[in-house]
């Protein structure tokens, strides 16, 4: 049976029910934050408000892609899931490199290391102290999906031994994978990498893939097999086209099996909660008026409950007990 791994246990994919493809629901302080205080999202409360309001929306789980020492807290989020009754799922694995200082462990760990760390996460439970280390005290919670992330640079060696660590992890325990674009750039070169290095394309998803304008791009993108997901249709300037739905409405009847969709609101900024907007509200709401407003309608289901059910997937049965 298809499962998908939560913080507080396994799950049956058919319980998955609407998915939130790419969430930063805590980001505690860590060096990410000292340069970008908008990103601190360490305050449960005003969490649990914005995720209490999307729970009565339909929302039933969520992706938070927040990776290994970057602001994760398992404890927290554990306690925010429990409070709101959305299931969560949390990645290991490496964000970029400019979110860790440059004398970082990511630089001296081998391939291999990186691998043990990430089955680690993924199979006996992450570390409450998120490898800040020395000292690691597992939880009981585990990870449920592994992240990497490139940049606009082509692939560093760095980069590209956390590419092998990272689909080893995959193939190891059967997670999926979930990856950073920046604007889309690299997305191809990200998909025949994975390709090359073996991992299976069905359960890898790139993210932020939307903020490309290339429309050819996307098509060639995704017939190379892997998914993507869309998260900037409440990023385009007001008066400017808006590229999300635009790519929604050409590449739904092409590709309905290979689109997901998040909001990536990694800033407080972005939240009602915290004074912001547009709200995370807005996919199940502003966003979903839209796509039925695009005689859309008929892939909502596909965008929010069967794509991420088959990418959030683990490709292999893996016994294990469950958490409470």
């Amino acid at each position: 049976m298809s499962f998908a791994r939560t913080i507080l246990g396994d799950i049956p994919v058919e319980k998955m029910g609407v998915t939130y493809s790419h969430e930063h629901i805590v980001i505690d302080e860590c060096y990410a934050t000292i340069a970008n205080p908008e990103f601190l999202l360490n305050d449960p409360q005003k969490i649990a408000l914005e995720l209490i309001g999307l729970k009565k929306l339909g929302c039933s789980t969520m992706v938070d892609t927040m990776p290994v020492n970057a602001g994760r807290n398992i404890l927290t989020s554990v306690a925010i899931s429990k409070q709101t009754g959305i299931n969560i799922i949390i990645p290991t694995g490496i964000h970029l490199e400019i979110y860790y200082p440059k004398s970082h462990w990511r630089y001296q760990y081998s391939a291999d290391q990186l691998t043990r760390l990430f089955v680690a996460d993924i199979e006996e439970g992450i570390d409450k102290n998120d490898y800040n280390g020395p000292l690691v005290d597992r939880s009981p919670h585990r990870a449920g999906l592994i992240k990497l992330a490139t940049g606009d640079e082509p692939f560093t060696k760095h980069q590209q031994k956390i590419f092998e660590a990272v689909v080893n992890a995959h193939l190891e325990t059967g997670a999926p994978i979930l990856t950073h674009t920046n604007n889309g750039n690299h997305a191809i070169a990200q998909a025949e990498l994975f390709y090359k290095l073996g991992a299976n394309l069905s359960h890898v998803v790139l993210s932020h893939v939307d903020r490309n304008k290339d429309l050819s791009y996307h098509i060639d993108l995704m017939q190379t097999g892997v998914s993507v997901e869309y998260d900037s249709s409440f990023r385009w300037k007001p008066g400017s086209p808006n590229y999300t739905y635009q790519f929604l409405e050409k590449l739904l009847p092409m590709f309905p099996n290979q689109i997901t969709v998040g909001m990536d609101a990694a800033r407080s900024a972005y939240w009602k909660s915290y004074g912001g907007k547009p709200g995370l509200d807005y996919l199940l709401t502003t966003f979903k008026d839209e796509i039925n407003n695009r005689n859309l309608n008929d892939y909502l289901d596909k965008l929010f409950i069967e794509n991420p059910a088959r990418i959030f997937s683990f490709e292999k049965n893996i016994s294990s007990p469950q958490t409470a």
